[in-house]
């Protein structure tokens, strides 16, 4: 996990709860400064990743909105969180965002309270679907990354707690970090941590300041011997070539992936491990931002010649694979799939 420790923390007033009071506590060296908004920061003279490490922003959330997902969970939970230590190249968070440093949400109870009014609203049981075959199933990292939230204050293990405790939903998160403090819960497969998976040379390129693909790993075991249910996101698949003009050099590497990952997971692991996959949409406003942050990155993230143009649904300029080429990669990699790692059902794709 990273050392994280802030030297300056931003705060809006009506953050400053018991719980906001206990994060400021942590860090009682760092330089505390009122903002009116949590999302308004004035100009603070450091770059991407000094920001990153040294900021640390606390606020409410006041949209407690849940949105259909229907593909990593059934529904995407109210943000307990907004942006990471990380500084990976592709991150759709911070297109959004100048500065993203971490933000955290102190009004936790809220947010539990709204998704359990919301769950006890739906069908039950719960009609089965590739989400969960029990469960209402609530991605509550989309914004963050969980496992780094989760040393920062206790409200992340309260809504473990109520996940793990609730009859009808299930929570769920994908990671590019290993927390070995998480390994202290027991949430009774009632959280589902979803490690996020690419070829290493190329992890080591554009997921910046994340743990190595190897550590995530070596720690799939141990997190479903905690009682944690663990599946593996493939997200963002990267096609490349390789150094010698190689077309078929992500096929290889990927393959050597699932090999690490077959020999690395235990038989009871595999049966229930499950997977998702997402190929690279990248963004216009983040390629631009990475030719001064992490310009190499963007010779894999960035090549016209295999890529088309998309507005997205919040007006981004967005790229992705062209629709025939991408079709054939599919089948690529489902074919891989099939061939190495044969146990792992493919929950989605695209």
């Amino acid at each position: 996990m990273p050392d994280f420790n802030p030297t300056i923390i931003f705060y809006t007033a009506d953050a400053l709860n018991e719980r906001g009071e206990a994060v400021l506590a942590q860090f009682p060296d760092a330089q505390t400064l009122e903002v009116k908004q949590h999302n308004r920061l004035p100009e603070l003279g450091m770059n991407h990743f000094k920001i990153k490490s040294d900021v640390l922003v606390l606020g409410r959330l006041k949209t407690q909105d849940i949105k259909w997902s229907g593909r990593s969970a059934d529904y995407i939970a109210p943000s307990l969180a907004n942006g990471c230590f990380g500084g990976c190249a592709y991150c759709y968070v911070d297109r959004h965002k100048n500065v993203n440093p971490i933000t955290l949400f102190t009004n936790v109870e809220e947010n539990i309270t709204t998704v359990d009014k919301h769950v006890q609203s739906l069908a039950w049981p719960k009609p089965v679907n590739q989400t969960d075959a029990d469960y209402w199933t609530y991605d509550i990292g989309c914004n963050s990354d969980i496992s780094v939230d989760y040393s920062l204050t206790d409200g992340i293990r309260q809504v473990f707690e109520f996940y793990r405790d609730h009859p009808r939903a299930k929570a769920t998160f994908a990671t590019k970090f290993v927390n070995r403090d998480l390994l202290a819960f027991d949430p009774q497969r009632k959280v589902r941590i979803r490690f996020s998976l690419m070829p290493s040379d190329v992890s080591k390129l554009v997921d910046v300041r994340t743990d190595s693909i190897e550590k995530r790993i070596a720690a799939i075991n141990d997190f479903y011997d905690a009682g944690y249910e663990v599946h593996v996101n493939f997200s963002p698949v990267i096609v490349y070539s390789g150094a010698d003009g190689d077309r078929k050099a992500w096929r290889t590497d990927y393959r050597e992936l699932f090999r690490q990952l077959d020999a690395g997971v235990r038989p009871e692991v595999r049966a229930q491990l499950k997977s998702e996959v997402i190929f690279l949409t990248h963004n216009q406003w983040q390629h631009q931002a990475n030719l001064a942050i992490n310009p190499k990155a963007e010779d894999l993230l960035w090549v016209p010649e295999l890529q088309e143009s998309k507005v997205s649904q919040f007006g981004g300029w967005n790229i992705r694979y062209a629709h025939q080429l991408k079709a054939k990669m599919v089948e690529v990699f489902e074919q891989l799939v099939h061939e190495e790692i044969p146990w792992c059902q493919i929950r989605y794709i695209f």
